[in-house]
C-alpha cells in the first residue's frame, strides 16, 4: 500500500471522487475537499482555458485549512486542442493532483513534476498500465468492469492483481463502489484508494440535472450499457437516457468518432448528447437518496469504521 506525502494524513476517508464531464464543478469538487476527500472535475467542463483558470481561483480561495487536496482531468489526447494551454495552467496554479485520461504522456507527467505536483491516470487493461507506468506517473486509477463514464470490461480482481505485479505506487480502484465497506474491499483487493464517480452525481452539489439524479435513483444494473457509440471510446450509460435521445439500442456497438476539440463547442452534438444521455456505473440498484455530500461522507465514514470492526471480527474467527 503506498500513499504519496500530499495524501498522507490529508484525508478522512481512502476516497477519490471521480472527475464527472459536465456534471463536477467547484460547489462539488470544495464540498468534497472540505469534507475530506479529492474532489476534482475535468478542465473541459469549462469551455475555455480562462473560465478553467477562474474555477482553479474560486476553488483555492474557498478551500479549508485542513482540506483534502483537489484534482484537474486532462484529456491528453490529439483531438483536444486545448491541451497544452490547460496543462500550462495547471502548472501556473500549481494543481496538486492531475488526472490524465487517454494518453499517457511522459511530457505531461514532467510539467507536473516541476513544481511537485501528482499525476494519477486512467487505465483500464494491463496494456495501458503498463504505458503509464514507463510515462513516470505517479499512481494508476484501474477503471474495471461496471464502471460508469469511460470504463473498462476487467474484473476487478484481474485487473488489480495484474497490474501489483509491476507496479507498487498509488493505487485507485473505479467500479460500482458506493459503500463505506466496499471502499475497505477496494483496499483489500490491493488498491490504495477508491475512486467513486456515479455515488456523487446523486447527490445536492453538482452540476447535473433533477432528471438525471432522478433517472440515477430509479435505474438498476441491468439498465446500463456500455458502448462506444456516444463518444467513440467504450463508455457506460443509462438504457432510458439512450432510448429518450433516441439511440437504436441495436446499433450501439458502432463507434462514434473520439474529437475533443468538437467538445468544445457549445452546440455540437456529441456536447448535446452528453446532456441528453446520462452516464451511470452498474452501482446504481444501490443508490437510493440524494444527500448532501457532507451526509454522504459522514454516512462513508460510519460504514468505513464499521467494516473495519467487521473484518477484526472475521480475523478473530478464522485464526491461524
Amino acid at each position: 500500500m503506498s500513499l504519496p506525502a500530499l495524501l498522507e494524513q490529508r484525508l478522512r476517508l481512502p476516497v477519490v471522487a471521480a472527475p464527472m464531464f459536465l456534471v463536477s464543478n467547484p460547489q462539488l469538487v470544495l464540498a468534497c475537499c472540505n469534507n475530506g476527500i479529492v474532489g476534482s472535475f475535468p478542465a473541459l467542463n469549462q469551455r475555455e482555458s480562462s473560465g478553467f483558470k477562474d474555477w482553479l481561483e474560486e476553488i483555492e480561495a474557498g478551500l479549508d485549512v485542513k482540506a483534502a487536496p483537489y484534482a484537474v482531468n486532462l484529456i491528453v489526447h490529439g483531438s483536444n486542442p486545448r491541451l497544452q494551454a490547460d496543462l500550462a495552467i495547471c502548472v501556473e496554479q500549481r494543481v496538486p493532483i492531475v488526472i490524465t485520461s487517454l494518453g499517457a504522456v511522459k511530457e505531461v507527467v514532467d510539467a507536473v513534476h516541476s513544481y511537485g505536483g501528482l499525476v494519477f491516470h486512467d487505465v483500464t487493461t494491463r496494456r495501458h498500465a503498463e504505458k503509464a507506468a514507463e510515462a513516470g506517473v505517479d499512481g494508476l486509477i484501474a477503471v474495471a468492469a461496471g464502471a460508469g463514464g469511460h470504463a473498462g470490461t476487467w474484473s476487478p480482481f484481474a485487473l488489480i492483481a495484474e497490474i501489483r505485479q509491476f507496479f507498487d505506487k498509488t493505487l485507485l480502484l473505479a467500479g460500482c463502489l458506493n459503500q463505506g465497506h466496499e471502499v475497505l474491499a477496494a483496499q483489500l483487493l490491493g488498491a490504495d484508494l477508491a475512486y467513486l464517480g456515479t455515488r456523487l452525481i446523486a447527490t445536492q452539489e453538482n452540476a447535473a440535472s433533477d432528471a438525471y439524479k432522478q433517472m440515477i435513483l430509479d435505474a438498476k444494473a441491468a439498465d446500463i450499457i456500455h458502448t462506444p457509440a456516444v463518444s467513440g471510446v467504450p463508455a457506460s450509460f443509462m438504457r432510458q437516457s439512450l432510448e429518450l435521445a433516441g439511440y437504436d439500442l441495436k446499433q450501439l456497438q458502432s463507434k462514434g468518432e473520439i474529437n475533443y476539440g468538437e467538445k468544445l463547442k457549445p452546440m455540437d452534438e456529441e456536447a448535446k448528447a452528453w446532456k441528453t444521455v446520462w452516464s451511470a456505473g452498474q452501482g446504481v440498484g444501490n443508490i437510493s437518496d440524494l444527500p448532501s455530500v457532507e451526509q454522504l461522507i459522514s454516512r462513508l465514514d460510519r460504514e468505513y469504521r464499521e467494516a473495519l470492526k467487521h473484518s477484526l471480527q472475521l480475523q478473530q474467527r478464522w485464526p491461524r
